[in-house]
């Protein structure tokens, strides 16, 4: 693949962009003027040529018979070149579009068209050509009667003039041109990166205060001086840079309260709901041991399954809140992952619903109250979503540096639509069992365990179906 050689910067397409206006500029500047100064000094030295060759045929031709013969053309020829002088002339006369006749042989080269243009003209004609490299200059002059001053008697002039130094003249001046357009070129460079710096440097600022702002600085502000567009830009940005932060800082006080309001209304709720779990206990008993009548033992027994769910959500609630709150802390220690998954089983009654593969003697350090409360909830959740037939499995694998559990089942999986959501807040897998036995708060508290420990909690699900849950952990989170 070619390398792409434009500047991606900026500040160097801003450079680049100057120098090749001001490269534009010169190179048109000096073209111009060379264009102009040429077209002056061709013409010059035609007219020059012009007028020296009127002066002299207009003092010689009075002296010519009316109707010249070759040897008084000749004789006029060579007066004219011994009075050429410097421009070192070479002239030629005709009469009657008659043979041309000169004073020294051979005569001088003309171009095609100008003898022709010249039998029926009237006025003097001047036409530069090339001889080989050299550029000349041809001049057709008729003669005019003495009687009128507009009839051509029938003698015409010619003469060549070498346009060599007014050519040396013209390419002196393309190379002074050239030599003067590019320190212009070079020199553009300094003001261009002085341009390019002070169109940048309000775009640097708004740079960094967006970054500040990325990083949570919300009060950051940029100095606004001028009142061109990129000055509007940085009012506008400093505008919106208070709007934001003005509503962040009422969302945090709003997220503060209801951080508050679940934590107060939780703890306040603990006593009571401690005292009706003791209530129901013994209502429990009663009703086991037959000392109610059936309908009452089934309304006692409804209470008491609700009071432990409202008690179980409370705990949640509270959970949460210290997580909220930035209490929550781990309380490390190395121990045995198959012995944690064990415990975690057999507390809950699942050693014989669950299959367990963890290598033997694998030991991580972690918070083991953290650790199974996540095993609970994932193991919990693929249990009740799996179906009652569901096959649960929990793989743990190691490397040097991280520990990799996976939960898995063969269950119908995560719905599509819930699965981005699997962790969010009171998220439940079936949204039309409304009364499920989880609070929705169980993935969500796995989750903050997860990256309490410095470590990843992700769901997913498998081809072959049922859902996976991946828990990642560094062998030491310290």
């Amino acid at each position: 693949m070619k390398s792409r050689i434009v500047p991606r910067g900026l500040r160097p397409r801003l450079v680049a962009a100057f120098v090749l206006v001001s490269a534009l500029s010169a190179l048109t500047a000096a073209a111009l003027t060379y264009h102009q100064a040429r077209t002056a000094i061709l013409q010059r030295a035609q007219d020059n040529a012009v007028h020296d060759l009127r002066a002299q045929v207009d003092s010689l031709a009075p002296d010519l018979p009316a109707r010249p013969a070759e040897a008084d053309l000749r004789t006029l020829t060579l007066q004219l070149d011994r009075a050429g002088g410097s421009r070192d002339w070479r002239t030629a006369a005709t009469y009657r579009n008659g043979p041309l006749t000169t004073a020294h042989s051979p005569a001088p080269d003309l171009p095609a068209g100008l003898r022709a243009s010249a039998a029926s003209a009237t006025t003097t004609l001047a036409q530069r050509f090339h001889q080989g490299e050299q550029p000349w200059l041809a001049v057709a002059l008729p003669v005019t009667a003495e009687s009128r001053s507009d009839q051509p008697s029938g003698l015409i002039v010619y003469a060549t003039f070498s346009l060599a130094s007014e050519q040396q003249d013209v390419t002196s001046l393309l190379a002074a041109a050239r030599a003067g357009a590019l320190p212009v070129v070079f020199a553009s460079v300094v003001p261009a990166l002085l341009a390019a710096r002070r169109v940048l440097r309000p775009v640097r600022q708004l740079h960094t205060a967006a970054e500040s702002m990325t990083d949570g600085a919300l009060d950051t502000r940029i100095e606004v001086t001028g009142h061109d567009e990129l000055a509007d830009l940085g009012r506008t940005f400093n505008t919106m840079a208070a709007t934001l932060q003005a509503d962040a800082t009422a969302l945090k006080a709003m997220e503060a309260k209801a951080r508050r309001f679940a934590a107060d209304v939780s703890h306040e709720l603990r006593t009571p709901l401690a005292a009706m779990t003791a209530v129901t206990g013994i209502l429990d008993h009663d009703g086991a041991s037959g000392h109610l009548g059936p309908e009452t033992s089934e309304a006692f027994t409804l209470v008491a399954d609700e009071t432990r769910k409202l008690t179980s959500m409370v705990e949640d609630l509270m959970e949460i809140s210290r997580f909220d709150a930035g209490a929550a802390q781990l309380a490390l220690d190395e121990i045995g992952f198959g012995e944690l998954v064990g415990k975690t089983l057999t507390l809950r009654h699942w050693q014989d619903r669950v299959a367990v593969d963890v290598p033997h003697g694998l030991r991580t350090r972690l918070d083991p109250r953290r650790i199974d409360v996540v095993l609970a909830n994932l193991t919990g959740n693929a249990l009740r979503h799996g179906g009652p037939q569901a096959r649960v499995g929990i793989r743990a694998r190691a490397d040097a540096d991280h520990l990799v559990v996976t939960v898995a089942d063969d269950g119908p999986g995560i719905p599509p639509d819930v699965l981005p959501h699997v962790f969010d807040r009171f998220t439940k897998g079936d949204a039309a069992r409304t009364r499920s036995e989880g609070s929705g708060l169980g993935l969500a508290i796995a989750a903050e365990n997860a990256r309490l420990h410095l470590g990843t909690l992700t769901a997913a699900n498998a081809p072959e179906g049922g859902a996976v849950f991946t828990l990642t952990l560094p062998r030491d989170p310290a």
